[in-house]
């Protein structure tokens, strides 16, 4: 009794599907995998120009539009402080050089002391010699020749401290004419920085701040990107990444480019996930671009993982449960390959003469 139930309740089935679809047979076509991701167009070479300090735009250079060249000045910044900063640091310097070169008296002190020391370290010298052979004659006191001596030792003595003490002093001036140097160089590159230059050749897609308004050092004054060369920005689901390549092929569509596809191929796979929507970002460039492109063009994309020829494939929607399709014989059992979203491979259990019928909704 359920066998009958069920054969009437497939008839049924394949009558109605008889008379409201025509049947049709699978074919034997290319069939290609991809991959689905969102796109984006970006310009290559694309950063975000920041100030290394602080202060207020005072100059802007250039609009938004306008093609840069590398080290083109883009804005200058107004801020006292590191002019006040280079000129005192050349006071320093100055300072530290005439200390070193003998100027202020500082090392001219200590050689006058070192010659007043050596020319009594010289007399004391002589006068202990002439005791000395004296007193190996028995001539003079004890006493009188210990005196000499002393005088001498203490005169050696001194003479070297003072060498010591000028070594050590001139040691401190140079260095301290080094730290003043670099002090100075570094005040001269701080007040370069407040004309902010560009580092590409390339256009300036967007300008954030203007003239009179605080700039700071976490703030982006502008955009810059190159004015040629775009990219394709894509995101791939995390359940897809691992399918991809660099160099495989990626067909574009654009909203602004309506019924066009573009081609291109997989350039760079960013290894980070995004944990916020739980996507990779991939870059694509164009085989051929079209002629106009902005910044911020959105489509999509289908990234090919897998091509076959000549297999025999139905339309995804006539298949049922994954692993069915309806026949004149009822449901029948297939093994399915390849998909992509339209298409499936049948590896076995129908073929190109079977008619097969579209399942009611």
């Amino acid at each position: 009794m359920i066998q009958k139930i069920v054969l009437s309740s497939i008839s049924l089935l394949l009558l109605s599907c008889g008379s409201k679809n025509e049947g049709i047979t699978p074919e034997k076509k290319t069939l290609t995998e991809s991959v689905y991701a969102s796109a984006i167009v970006q310009p290559d070479s694309l950063y975000e120009v920041y100030s290394s300090v602080a202060g207020i735009l005072d100059i802007q250079f250039v609009q938004e539009g306008d093609t840069v060249s590398k080290g083109q000045p883009l804005f200058q910044i107004f801020n006292k402080t590191p002019d006040l900063n280079k000129e005192n640091a050349k006071l320093n310097l100055q300072k530290a050089r005439d200390d070193y070169n003998g100027n202020a008296a500082v090392l001219g002190g200590l050689e006058k002391e070192i010659q007043t020391a050596r020319l009594k370290f010289m007399n004391d010298s002589v006068n202990y010699m002439r005791q000395k052979r004296l007193w190996e004659q028995k001539i003079g006191s004890q006493a009188e020749f210990d005196n000499i001596q002393l005088n001498y030792k203490a005169s050696a003595n001194n003479l070297q401290v003072l060498k010591n003490n000028y070594d050590r002093t001139k040691n401190d001036l140079l260095n301290r004419l080094q730290q003043a140097t670099n002090s100075y160089r570094s005040a001269l590159v701080s007040t370069k920085d407040f004309t902010i230059l560009s580092k590409i050749n390339g256009r300036a897609y967007a300008i954030y701040k203007n003239v009179g308004e605080i700039i700071t050092a976490q703030q982006p004054l502008a955009s810059l990107g190159s004015a040629s060369v775009f990219v394709v920005e894509l995101l791939v689901d995390e359940v897809d990444i691992v399918q991809l390549n660099t160099g495989q092929k990626v067909l574009i569509t654009l909203d602004a480019y309506a019924n066009q596809v573009f081609e291109g191929k997989v350039a760079k796979i960013y290894p980070k996930k995004d944990e916020r929507n739980q996507t990779f970002k991939v870059e694509a460039v164009f085989n051929e671009a079209p002629e106009v492109l902005y910044p911020g063009l959105a489509g999509e994309a289908n990234i090919i993982i897998d091509q076959k020829e000549n297999v025999l494939t139905i339309p995804l929607e006539y298949l049922l449960d994954d692993s069915t399709v309806l026949t004149d014989e009822g449901t029948t059992e297939v093994k399915t390959g390849t998909r992509n979203l339209r298409e499936v491979e049948i590896l076995s259990g129908i073929d190109e003469t079977t008619i097969i019928y579209k399942p009611k909704q």
